[in-house]
């Protein structure tokens, strides 16, 4: 499997393997969000099937929904300097939650803007300090 696919002039990581990195991430924030807030609960049964669930949601509706919402806010976000940023993925993870149900419980607004705040540094460190070292590295051997 290739970490990165395309031609010289344009390439992107590869979707299984960037989806792979960003589960490991959120299942980390998840677990250490369950532990810090008894409010915030993923199913006890069956907690790996719905970290997973949650987690491939997450990443879609971030491919999906979270450029849309974004390029819609970017006023209220410049006006705010960036701290409305984390608003966002608190919808995307409210979202997750209407569609998981009673699987994924996020019942208090404040852990849940703590869960997305953490979201928001591992995105930020996941793209910074893993998937685009990886690319440029390819990009000035390939």
């Amino acid at each position: 499997m290739r970490l990165v696919v395309g031609e010289k002039e344009k390439v992107h990581f590869n979707r299984i393997l960037e989806w792979i990195l960003y589960f490991f991430g959120y299942v980390l924030v998840f677990f250490l969000a369950s532990k810090l807030f008894k409010s915030f609960q993923i199913d006890q049964e069956h907690p790996l099937f719905y970290y997973t669930l949650a987690t491939f949601i997450i990443y879609l509706l971030n491919k999906t929904i979270k450029p849309i919402l974004v390029s819609l806010t970017i006023p209220i976000t410049g006006l705010t300097l960036g701290l409305f940023y984390p608003f966002i993925n608190l919808f995307i993870l409210k979202l997750t939650d209407w569609i998981l149900l009673d699987h994924f419980n996020l019942k208090d607004f404040w852990a849940a803007l703590f869960l997305s705040i953490l979201i928001s540094i591992m995105n930020f460190f996941m793209e910074e300090l893993v998937i685009r070292p990886i690319m440029r590295k390819v990009q000035k051997h390939g």
